[in-house]
């Protein structure tokens, strides 16, 4: 590739465009959040000012249940004293950044990740336009890969600060890039391995691997004089390697604590979750997340070798209690368990930092199971992320899923609410337990369009049980978190009402596929039902009351524009709420 190829993307048609879809969602997402206030002029025709109150946003916009703002992309113009000027991104923030709080030490990095984004959606526009319509038959892999937003929430959702132009052409999940993992041998001393019950190390590997490249690899170890029984195999990634462990575990490798071995012979392809990988080599081998020292939406995307001891172990916890819940079951529920760890701890790092420093979190991975076995004749797989995704003609990759399933739409929701919201409202009624149940930690299991089950995923990082006095085994003791009770509802509220919920009732709307009405009558609806048929929660159901007229507005951006290095403490999710004012519950009273 040329100097000038590597930027191809990067022209002006483009980079309008991508400027101008920023704006919309900005516009939309901020005054959401209550960060700008838009001025009515006439019908759905509103203002918002710059700081200094010379430059003027001008914009048409549907209000929606929620507070929902759907801004028309189209109709932004941006204008200062008499005079049109093009719409440009990084103004918009150097020009609100009072209003969006954005600090002297935050704003420039922030505008890095807003540029970063930019470039992303302009290569986006450079791929075939495919339809929701030609998505929702594709395979699993290629809606996965053919996403073109990211999280619906976050404005400076693809910051990926520390990729160069090709490492992102390499990396990045859009790219469909077949990416080779890099593997090194970690001495014992200061490596560990975890594994759910009935796995064993040298089995694992060579399953994973196959017996011929572990022995490639155990070769290198014993041309150097090192006997491989000394030494665990950790797989990383190519970026990691090159730009961080190179340099950073300098006298790890001069001392031969870590040997690198090459690249596996595995081509895998990068989710939207950046550091995770699907093995297209051998689709139903494990995915491997791996720890990657990347800025990306509000943390550096390393992975503690500490917190991953415990991985395998909340995972088993997790699906004994799925297996053996009526319930749970009934709904067809599972989760894709990550069944072993591996992690390296750099012990001078480590007395150098806190648990937070990202210098505890550059070498460990991960082996998450694939849902490709689990799949019965004629299912297939979505991330549940791809509901809202929009295409380049206004059409949901949820409509499309409709329209094929040929269902009344309201009854194509109950499947996919009782498949996706009811385990986790019974989750959370039964067993005090949350997930962070976003559109990239779900996996849909369909069948001619129709949502037939659940798999959640990334479970031991994320979940919780918010009773700090939970009778857990010692080796899960981790999850039990301490949260306010009028704050507990809101991991149902916020993550799935405000930070789904609100995207994909608004996208069916504004298609005439399901009238807003109609969605959230069918998620009261399908809330009652779940309710009617567990009667020994009635307690629960009047303490934490899902139909209660309003619930605390809780946001997102405002975490990131304050801190967009560590946005939340993983040990005290509730801590780092930023709650502003209330929003109007839309099943109240239904």
């Amino acid at each position: 590739m040329s100097l000038s190829d590597a930027v191809a993307h990067l022209s002006p048609e483009r980079w309008e465009r991508a400027n101008r879809l920023l704006i919309r969602k900005a516009l939309a997402e901020f005054t959401h959040e209550r960060l700008i206030t838009p001025e009515r002029c006439t019908g759905d025709a509103y203002t918002v000012r710059s700081d200094d109150g010379r430059t003027v946003y001008r914009f048409t916009a549907t209000v929606r249940a929620l507070d929902h703002w759907q801004v028309a992309a189209d109709s932004i113009t941006r204008h200062r004293e008499g005079v049109e000027l093009p719409l440009a991104a990084l103004d918009f923030f150097v020009e609100l950044k009072q209003a969006l709080g954005l600090s002297e030490e935050i704003l420039p990095v922030y505008l890095e990740e807003i540029s970063s984004t930019l470039s992303g959606t302009c290569y986006k526009l450079t791929k075939p336009q495919l339809t929701s319509a030609e998505l929702a038959r594709s395979g699993f892999q290629a809606v996965e890969t053919g996403m073109t937003e990211g999280h619906p929430c976050f404005v400076a959702n693809n910051g990926r600060l520390g990729f160069g132009i090709h490492e992102y052409l390499s990396y990045a999940p859009e790219t469909a890039s077949p990416v080779r993992l890099v593997w090194l041998a970690a001495h014992r001393s200061r490596a560990a391995f975890t594994a759910g019950v009935g796995i064993e190390y040298e089995s694992f590997v060579r399953d994973e691997l196959g017996a011929a490249t572990v022995e490639r690899f155990h070769g290198v170890l014993r041309e150097r004089g090192l006997d491989p029984a000394d030494y665990l195999l950790i797989p990383v990634h190519p970026w990691q390697w090159w730009n961080k462990l190179t340099v950073t575990f300098a006298a790890e490798v001069a001392r031969g604590l870590l040997v690198c071995l090459g690249e596996g012979d595995d081509e895998y392809l990068a989710q939207q979750s950046i550091r995770t990988f699907f093995n297209a080599s051998h689709p139903e081998k494990h995915y491997v997340k791996t720890a990657l020292s990347v800025l990306n939406m509000g943390f550096m995307r390393g992975l503690s070798a500490a917190y991953m001891e415990a991985a395998p172990a909340i995972n088993d916890w997790l699906a004994r209690l799925i297996e053996g819940d009526p319930v749970l079951k009934g709904t067809g529920l599972s989760i894709i368990r990550e069944r072993a760890a591996v992690g390296y701890r750099h012990l001078e790092y480590e007395q150098a930092t806190d648990r937070h420093s990202p210098y505890r979190k550059m070498l460990a991975a991960l082996w998450r199971e694939s849902p490709v076995p689990s799949l019965q004749e004629g299912e297939t797989l979505a991330t549940m992320a791809s509901l809202v995704h929009v295409d380049h003609e206004g059409a949901s990759f949820a409509g499309a899923l409709i329209e094929r399933s040929g269902l009344i739409p309201t009854e194509w929701l109950r499947h996919y609410l009782r498949a996706y919201y009811v385990p986790l409202l019974h989750s959370f009624y039964a067993y005090d337990l949350v997930y962070m149940p976003h559109g990239e930690n779900v996996i849909l299991v369909l069948a001619d369009g129709v949502v037939r089950r659940a798999i959640y995923k990334d479970i031991a990082e994320e979940i919780a049980v918010m009773d700090p006095d939970a009778v857990l085994p010692p080796e899960v003791s981790r999850i039990a978190v301490d949260v306010p009770d009028d704050k507990k509802l809101l991991s149902i509220l916020t993550d799935v009402f405000d930070c789904f919920f609100r995207f994909l009732a608004a996208h069916l709307a504004e298609e005439g596929i399901v009238d807003e009405d109609a969605f959230w009558r069918t998620v009261a609806e399908v809330t009652r039902e779940y309710q009617a048929s567990v009667p020994e929660l009635a307690d629960k159901f009047e303490r934490y009351d899902m139909f209660a007229p309003e619930f605390a507005l809780s946001c997102l951006n405002r975490l990131q524009l304050r801190d967009n290095r560590q946005m939340v403490d993983l040990a005290d999710p509730s801590g780092a709420l930023q709650l502003i004012g209330n929003l109007r519950n839309p099943i109240a009273g239904r």
